[in-house]
């Protein structure tokens, strides 16, 4: 162990924040199976109320990306964390506490998923821009590296472990246990001792005219609008399928909620291989040409999905193509997200992640509303095979550009700005 990992291990409000984010993605993954398991089983929702609750879980990622991370700088991120866990806590809650009274409705399950939606956009704004405030500027990658491990170890094991959950003592009260969890989270961080400096009021600039630096700053970049299409396309069909999947795999396939988690954990494995492997597969395919190849795989895999229907090896055919997609989207991510980060000054960082959000989580709500519509007027798995057109549709923005003809990526605007000259210099391959 090295003297920086040893001084994180002794560092008091490292370990707090570690330990409330450990707890609250744990409680995350539980609660992000738990509840679409509830409105199937318990109140036998349908594709269109699936795709209206799919539709509300991300909608406030469409609404308030865009001036939530201003609005965040603003505040004392470790106020927005705290408050942030105990608003959740509250909101799930409220949904085992009407179960058990008898009074559970799916307007109630509604209301949850798009409230506790809303808070969590400001809370991961909040908890991305409070590290570097609690540890030093040298111990921050240590930091993340954590941070991250704890957030794998939670997408693998979670859906599985609220799989189990959910069998054992039922949906209503596996939401309660991450009620639990939201306010242990909370707790952890409350007792952090850094004292945070209130932002300067005199610093602040009209919300529009931050908001716009970091659109125009993504729109204008010819290779950043062609992969932020692609990543929004994507995450519509993304939608889609979410809307459906409990569906089909519980009523259509007929399988139990524990091979459901599996099937979740399974995805979440293929994206720690793909974690581990982006750096390789991108030095060995070369870095501008590993975006288009991982998203021509996504499509490959999700036609597992809707194939499974009609072989024998359901399970098998499932997990192969959950591995195949994990791991592609995994390594579509890594690169592409490194490729802004280097590239964006960092003045404009937080608000070209945040217009990217906007751009690329926005549309999933609309995807999953469409989802349950078209589910419910020509079947799951007829929807499901329409998938897989869009996510090959998806990743023509990419492929259709100068990425596939690149070894290296840019490492600066002076390459391929919006700026240049020219629209055939912006899209010269950088050696």
């Amino acid at each position: 162990m090295t003297s920086r990992s040893a001084s994180l291990w002794r560092h008091h409000d490292f370990r707090l924040i570690w330990a409330g984010d450990t707890v609250s993605v744990f409680g995350m993954q539980i609660v992000g199976l738990a509840i679409p398991i509830l409105a199937v089983q318990v109140l036998e929702a349908n594709e269109v109320q699936m795709g209206l609750l799919g539709a509300l879980q991300m909608l406030a990622f469409l609404l308030l990306s865009l001036p939530a991370g201003a609005w965040v700088d603003r505040w004392r991120k470790k106020r927005v964390l705290v408050i942030g866990d105990l608003t959740r806590a509250v909101l799930l809650l409220a949904l085992p506490l009407a179960w058990w009274a008898g009074v559970l409705a799916m307007w109630q399950v509604y209301v949850v998923a798009l409230v506790t939606g809303a808070v969590t956009v400001f809370f991961d704004v909040a908890n991305q821009s409070y590290l570097p405030q609690i540890v030093e500027g040298d111990q921050i990658a240590d930091a993340n590296g954590k941070l991250q491990a704890s957030q794998q170890t939670a997408a693998v094991a979670g859906p599985a472990l609220g799989a189990v959950l959910v069998r054992v003592v039922g949906s209503p009260y596996a939401i309660a246990v991450t009620s639990v969890c939201m306010a242990l989270s909370s707790l952890f961080v409350s007792r952090v001792r850094h004292v945070e400096q209130a932002p300067d009021r005199q610093a602040r600039r009209p919300l529009r005219t931050e908001i716009g630096e970091g659109l125009s700053f993504v729109v204008r970049h010819p290779l950043l609008v062609r992969i932020t299409a692609c990543t929004g396309l994507s995450n519509f069909t993304s939608g889609f399928v979410e809307a459906l999947f409990v569906i089909y795999v519980l009523r259509t396939l007929g399988l139990a909620e524990t091979t459901l988690g599996l099937l979740l954990s399974v995805g979440a494995a293929g994206g720690l291989l793909g974690a581990l492997s982006a750096a390789r597969f991108a030095a060995w395919v070369g870095e501008g040409r590993s975006i288009p190849l991982a998203a021509l795989v996504v499509p490959v895999g999700a036609v597992a999905t809707p194939l499974a229907s009609a072989l024998p090896t359901t399970v098998p055919v499932l997990m192969a193509g959950a591995l195949l997609m994990g791991w592609s989207v995994v390594v579509y991510n890594i690169v592409q997200v490194s490729f802004r980060q280097r590239l964006c000054p960092k003045p404009l960082l937080g608000r070209m992640n945040a217009s990217i959000r906007f751009l690329v989580w926005g549309p999933i709500p609309l995807g999953a509303l469409t989802g349950g519509f078209v589910g419910a007027a020509v079947g799951v798995v007829p929807a499901l095979w329409a998938t897989v057109v869009l996510f090959a549709l998806a990743a023509l923005p990419v492929v259709l550009s100068p990425l596939p003809m690149m070894r290296d990526l840019p490492r600066s605007l002076d390459a391929l700005s919006g700026e240049a000259e020219s629209d055939e210099a912006d899209t010269r391959p950088v050696r």
